[in-house]
């Protein structure tokens, strides 16, 4: 069962390393081309993304800093 757990886990973090990579790579064409990939508004969605976090106050803050946990790397 640990095993299981394990395999799991280190498959759904490297599905997590690949997306930011994604989501990282995206801006870095929106910002250089003017387009977003797929027609999609990377840099306002993320704008949005902190922007709620930020209407949010405390609830907000909790949430960024659990969103930096997760993605933290070390």
């Amino acid at each position: 069962m640990k095993d299981i757990f394990g395999k799991v886990g280190d498959f759904l973090g490297g599905l997590s390393t690949i997306l930011v990579s994604f989501v990282s790579l995206s801006i870095l064409v929106e910002v250089v081309f003017g387009v977003g990939v797929f027609g999609t508004n990377v840099v306002g969605n993320v704008m949005e993304i902190v922007k709620s976090l930020g209407d949010g106050g405390f609830v907000g803050l909790v949430a960024l800093l659990i969103l930096w946990k997760v993605f933290d790397k070390k």
